[in-house]
Formats: structure tokens, C-alpha cells, sequence
């Protein structure tokens, strides 16, 4: 069964740049495995969605809209992930929490707990490791890789959930090496959940904490070819007014304006809902 919410709004961050809330779309599905889905990535047409959940599953699915808004969403691939001898995952290795695919169509994907990021095979989810860190490198199980995100020239930065001081370094991988791209600033209570470029090749980082009434949500866009990166707030929202979004895919239609679509983890608990919520940005 599928629900349609929608609300038509626009939020500003400053004078310019604005997000305008396109979609505001609740999923339901019977499957068993349905929920926990943490990382998301949209086909340049915005049509179709590939997401991971933290239970260790990799799920396609078409999106169907009228007037640019998301009215359904049709699962048509999901597949649990396996290590590289085709064993599927068992705990503590599913937590997946972020999705990447680089632009030679390859897949990653990052896991707290097990702290690793891997590249998947879509077909079968067979994974082969591609960095793993040690334990002390996080302060805690749940404060591993959230954010994982893709350069154009197919460069992999990754974000922890935690960080030991005021600053989240941006990991980057490329050709075997590991350096730390930047330092992006902590500001205020949110922490890192997801990552994304857009076409020029500015980051777009989604943000999260939790309150004793809800979440909350903010989105930052970080300009890294600055001496030191600069970051305007495109949204940040107050307790409860969406679920738990950990997800972001930006992608750009063919008028060339850039859209965020974001995905909520319901944490697998009858109160909370997943969530596809999709902004436009208008600079």
C-alpha cells in the first residue's frame, strides 16, 4: 500500500540560495526486510532509486510522479548483501549506512559498527572490501561512516558520525591512497548523515539530532575549492517536522535545476514512517 503526502512550501536560507519542497511522500511496503533505509542515490532522470538499509539489504525501485511530485514508488530489485564468498551478512556486519555510485556505475557502500566501506555488485550483492578502519578510530559503534558520496572524477570521501573535536574531517580515497580532503565545521548539536555532489561540485551534507520530541534536520552546502570550505544552511528545521532522514541524492533534471531527495530510517519502530522527501533548489 502506498500513501501520498504533499505540501508545497519554500524555505530560504538567507537571501538566496531557497529550497521548495516538492514531495513529501511516505512509503509502505509488506516486505519483511521494509525499513531501516539509510542511503540513498537517484538516476540522473530522477526516476529511479537505489537505497541500502541497515539490516543489510540493497533495494531499486521507480519512482512515479505527476507535476515533478512523487506519488508511488515500485520496488523492482532488492537482494541482501553478501561478503566476497556470497555469504550473506550477518550481525555485526549489516549495518549499511551510506551509498555512493561513481560515475563508471560502480557501487559503495559504508558500515558503522564493522567500521568499512566496500563496492557491491547490484546483481547478486556480493561486496568486496575497499577500506576498513579500526574501532579506535570512531568513538563509538554507532558513530561510524554515515555520509559516503562520490566525486566526479570518482574520487570516494566518506564522514563520520562523530568527530574528537570542532571540525568532521572529510575523508577522501582515490588509487589506493587515503587523505583528509577538509575539515568541514561543527556547528551547534547536528551530525553528519549523508553526502552528496552536485554538478558543481559543491557537497551537500545532511545533518541530524535528536530531540526529546522529534528530529530534526539540517542541510549544509559546502563549497571545497574555498581556502577553507565555506557553508551556507539551506534548511534547518525544528523538532518533529520530518522522521528520521539519514539519506541524500542530489541530482539535476533536464532543465538543469538541481533536486535533494531524501530518505528517512524509521528505525524499524511502528511510530516512525519512511519517508521520501525531495526538494528543488533555486539559487
Amino acid at each position: 500500500m502506498l500513501t501520498l503526502l504533499l505540501t508545497s512550501a519554500v524555505f530560504a536560507a538567507g537571501d538566496k540560495p531557497v529550497l521548495h519542497l516538492e514531495s513529501e511522500f511516505v512509503w509502505y511496503d509488506n516486505a519483511s526486510w521494509f525499513g531501516g533505509f539509510s542511503g540513498v542515490e537517484l538516476s540522473p532522470d530522477g526516476q529511479s532509486l537505489t537505497i541500502v538499509t541497515d539490516r543489510g539489504r540493497i533495494v531499486q525501485a521507480t519512482l512515479h510522479r505527476e507535476a515533478g511530485s512523487i506519488t508511488s514508488a515500485e520496488i523492482t530489485h532488492s537482494v541482501a548483501i553478501r561478503d566476497e564468498a556470497g555469504k550473506i551478512l550477518r550481525k555485526p556486519f549489516t549495518d549499511a549506512e551510506g551509498l555512493a555510485i561513481a560515475p563508471d556505475g560502480q557501487h559503495y557502500v559504508s558500515f558503522e559498527g564493522q567500521h568499512r566501506i566496500v563496492t557491491l555488485d547490484m546483481e547478486n550483492g556480493v561486496t568486496t572490501p575497499f577500506v576498513t578502519f579500526p574501532a579506535s578510530d570512531f568513538g563509538a559503534e554507532n558513530s561510524g561512516l554515515e555520509a559516503l558520496a562520490v566525486g566526479a572524477d570518482g574520487t570516494i570521501y566518506a564522514i563520520a558520525e562523530q568527530s574528537k573535536g570542532d571540525h568532521f574531517p572529510l575523508f577522501a580515497f582515490k588509487n589506493g591512497e587515503q587523505i583528509i580532503a577538509a575539515q568541514i565545521p561543527r556547528n551547534g548539536p547536528f551530525l553528519p548523515v549523508g553526502a552528496d555532489f552536485d554538478a558543481n561540485g559543491r557537497l551537500y551534507l545532511l545533518e541530524r539530532t535528536v530531540t526529546p520530541i522529534g528530529f530534526r534536520t539540517r542541510i549544509r552546502r559546502i563549497d571545497l575549492d574555498a581556502p577553507t570550505p565555506h557553508s551556507v544552511t539551506l534548511i534547518q528545521t525544528l523538532p518533529a517536522r520530518y522522521d528520521n532522514l539519514e539519506g541524500i541524492s542530489v541530482w539535476a533534471d533536464a532543465s538543469g535545476r538541481t533536486h535533494l531527495t531524501l530518505v528517512s530510517d524509521d528505525n524499524f519502530m511502528p511510530f516512525q514512517n519512511t519517508q521520501i522527501i525531495e526538494f528543488s533548489v533555486i539559487d
